[in-house]
């Protein structure tokens, strides 16, 4: 085989020198960098060369092993391990697992505002030099127990000057001193004038200094390699086009969910415990499985390419090697920030390039980024992972990433791994304790598990129900808050489950129409990713709808979470942590079933505000209020899933806050009432409205054009009409005043109603209201005024008394 560092070597007498197997592990480009003329291209490494992935691991493990041999068991146990950004992160990462017992942290170019540093160095030849220790622990680097700070393994791809490692080594031994370093890289190629400068630094700070690698040599350059270098870049430059397309894919990448562990890092950025490497081994062979069957199958996967993303190389190289383990031809690579030149000869490592605009906001400002030996290599599907931060506009855009993939192989598959967010420590700041992953179906929730995960806890063993009325009393009589109890679950009569299927039937295509609409503009104006978020209880069956509309019409399966909010106490902090941790905040989409008057608008505004990065603005399916910019309709019509409690929302309640039961470090509870089984309709509420997706599609997109150039900002009309109604009615109280059908609804089945107006002239949207009114002893008054359909009234002196032994509200007073 003609090795790869041929075509270099020829025309600018460049040599390697040294162990036999050098030229098994290095090839030769040609770099766009007036520093350093060549590129030293590792074909073991997994950045510029797509390889084995058991190759690349193995060769990092193997490290591993040999460095824990020469430390001896317990020194090895007292071990720290620090990789280099960005070609050595999973290099780093697999001699630590090689060392097994010894906790990782790489250098970082993203910085992150809440995480102090533990220090920094240069990276002269670099063309991005600046490199950040970012460590959540910031104890991380004095880990090493009574006998001080343990052996630091500082881990790179290559040892050529020994520039960068001096410059870390004076770092970290400025901050945190210690008798012992091991420096680990594939391959050593210092020149002899540099071979002595570790042991200057050895003398000089009384500290030993040991080399491990798979190969040493040098590397001969004539003196004017640099010059000659340059001016061949230019001339091949002319002769070289990148396959640059600046145009969608005429498929949309499958996008692949990998049930990523909750709070589990997605690599060393931060740190990356043994505990958490232990965890990541558990859960690869259940990721690796949803990656074969989102691809159809072994047989259908063909050649397969797991690309990684610039620091991003652990959790996509262990991917592969879980694929690889499960039968799939597979090869590993990543991206890279790296500009090298192409050139398509077997003689030169580096034969095509893809070029794209980066896609996760770099800290430095917006450049280009390169993918090499993707193009030509036979692969049928490319599966790109990329985390949270990068799943940005920018990698979906003609001419991103996925967009130049698709020119270079005939399927394209996106899997997201959550971006680890840190929670600074400090040392005298006890860390807080893990949250809990969401919570799901069958075990919480008759919903599939994939449509909904609860950022709830579960009381469902514990006795929360009180009758109506005297909840209503206590609330009112400021002894009690409503989310501290629960109503007794309405349990609805054979003649009021029929006005169900009938209202039903009849809306499930403008709910349908609704859901498309609200969809399409998130997609469009918020995130091509979002994730959805719903308040519950009301807007769970509304963010299960728009992630079935997106993945109905799109083939994008969108995460969509649940969480608590409470009116005067505001969100579930901790729901927000957890989402925080796991995605982008930017991409966090706040879902409710409707507005009223815009309360919980409100008050979600008011409680982001200790949350940077969150969009306060909610997403409903009606906004009869005018109380947000993004909805699928402003008319106030019966959605019904309003008609109904827990049987329409996977029998779950409403959500609870007491503290008694609720800690500082628990989610908001609620119950799941499996015993109501037999009378839930939440699928099949889902599947009415899915199934009338194909008939409105046009509607949609006719719905979504006019939307995108109407005047939809808030004018709060709802607030300033419940406002009035509040004094004409003598309440005094906005709180008391529900207006919309969806809230005189909810008035009517959990609070003690004292009277309904009714736009006159509403017909079936009023038909389950004006049953329940009568089944309660409500009076319905007729109004021409209502910029509503109907609003209902909570009695405004309610005492067990007015109301008598049979619960119904007295009249007016």
């Amino acid at each position: 085989m003609v090795w790869t560092g041929t075509w270099v070597s020829d025309r600018l007498g460049i040599e390697l020198a040294g162990d036999d197997e050098l030229r098994g592990l290095l090839g030769l480009a040609l770099r766009r960098n007036p520093k350093r003329a060549h590129l030293l291209v590792s074909g073991v490494l997994g950045k510029h060369v797509p390889q084995l992935p058991s190759v690349v691991h193995g060769h990092g493990v193997t490290l591993g092993r040999r460095v824990r041999a020469l430390l001896g068991p317990e020194e090895a146990a007292r071990a720290v391990v620090l990789g280099y950004a960005e070609t050595a992160t999973a290099l780093g990462h697999a001699v630590a697992d090689g060392l097994e017992t010894a906790p990782y942290l790489h250098s970082t170019r993203r910085p992150v505002a809440s995480v102090p540093s533990a220090g920094g160095f240069e990276e002269s030849h670099s063309h991005a030099t600046s490199h950040l220790l970012l460590p959540e622990d910031p104890a991380f680097f004095d880990r090493g127990g009574e006998a001080g700070r343990g052996p630091l393994v500082l881990v790179d791809d290559e040892f050529s000057t020994g520039n960068t490692v001096l410059n870390t080594l004076r770092d970290l031994h400025a901050r945190h001193p210690r008798d012992h370093y091991v420096i680990v890289a594939l391959v050593d190629m210092r020149a002899p004038g540099d071979a002595g400068r570790l042991a200057a630094f050895a003398e000089e700070t009384g500290a030993r200094v040991d080399v491990v690698a798979h190969a040493r040599g040098t590397v001969r350059l004539p003196e004017d390699v640099l010059a000659r270098g340059l001016r061949l870049v230019e001339e091949q430059d002319g002769r070289t086009a990148d396959p640059l397309v600046p145009c969608a894919p005429a498929v949309a990448p499958v996008r692949l969910e990998l049930g990523w562990p909750a709070d589990l890092p997605d690599g060393g950025r931060h740190g990356f415990t043994p505990d958490h490497r232990a965890r990541l081994r558990e859960a690869l062979p259940a990721m690796a499985a949803r990656i074969v069957d989102g691809l159809g199958g072994p047989g259908q996967a063909g050649r397969v390419l797991v690309l990684g993303f610039e620091e991003l190389m652990y959790a996509p190289l262990v991917l592969a090697r879980a694929l690889e383990e499960a039968g799939l031809d597979v090869r590993f690579s990543t991206t890279t920030r790296s500009p090298v030149l192409a050139v398509d000869d077997p003689g030169y490592a580096i034969r095509t390039r893809l070029a794209f605009p980066a896609h996760d906001d770099p800290a430095d400002g917006p450049g280009e980024r390169y993918a090499y030996n993707v193009a030509g290599g036979g692969f049928d599907t490319v599966l790109a992972v990329v985390d949270s931060a990068a799943d940005t506009p920018a990698l979906h855009a003609p001419g991103g990433l996925l967009a130049q993939l698709a020119t270079a192989a005939p399927r394209v598959a996106l899997a997201v791994v959550p971006a680890h967010t840190p929670v600074p420590r400090t040392p005298d700041r006890q860390e807080p304790p893990v949250l809990p992953a969401p919570l799901r179906g069958p075990d919480f929730s008759s919903y599939e598990p994939d449509d909904v995960g609860w950022l709830l806890q579960d009381l469902s063993a514990v006795r929360l129900e009180a009758p109506v009325e005297e909840r209503e009393e206590a609330v009112q009589r400021g002894g009690a808050h409503y989310a501290e109890s629960l109503p007794v679950e309405y349990q609805p009569t054979e003649e009021y489950q029929e006005l169900y299927r009938d209202a039903l039937a009849g809306s499930a295509a403008r709910i349908a129409r609704a859901v498309g609409t609200v969809t399409e503009l998130v997609l469009a104006e918020r995130s091509p990713r979002p994730v959805l978020v719903s308040l519950a209880r009301a807007g769970t069956p509304v963010g299960v709808l728009m992630r079935r509309w997106a993945r109905h019409r799109h083939g994008t399966e969108l995460p969509h979470y649940a969480v608590s909010i409470v009116r005067g106490r505001g969100i579930d902090a901790n729901a927000l942590r957890w989402l925080a941790a796991h995605h982008d905040p930017a991409d966090v989409v706040f879902v409710d079933g409707w507005t009223g008057k815009g309360a919980i608008t409100r008050e979600l505004a008011d409680a982001l505000a200790g949350f940077p990065g969150f969009d306060p603005e909610i997403a409903v399916l009606a906004d009869p209020g005018s109380c947000v910019r993004t909805y699928g309709t402003r008319e106030d019509f019966l959605i019904p899933s309003a008609c109904l409690n827990s049987t329409v929302s996977g029998l779950i309640s409403r959500t609870v806050l007491r503290d008694d039961l609720v800690g500082p470090h628990d989610y908001h509870g609620a119950k799941f009432y499996r015993e109501l089984s037999g009378s839930d309709v939440s699928r099949d509420f889902v599947a009415a409205v899915e199934d009338r997706f194909d008939e409105v599609a046009d509607a949609v997109d006719q719905q979504v054009k006019e939307a995108a150039s109407a005047d939809r900002a808030p004018t709060w009309e709802g607030w300033a009409a419940v406002e009035r109604i509040s004094e004409e009615q003598g309440i005094h109280d906005v709180n008391l005043v529900k207006p919309g059908v969806g809230e005189t609804t909810r008035v009517l089945l959990r609070r003690v109603p004292w009277k309904i107006l009714a736009r006159r002239g509403a017909g079936a949207d009023l038909a389950h209201i004006r049953l329940l009114a009568e089944q309660r002893g409500v009076p319905v008054e007729e109004r021409d005024d209502l910029p509503y359909t109907c609003v209902g009234l909570i009695h405004p002196r309610y005492t067990r008394g007015a109301t008598g032994a049979d619960g119904k509200a007295v009249g007016s007073a």
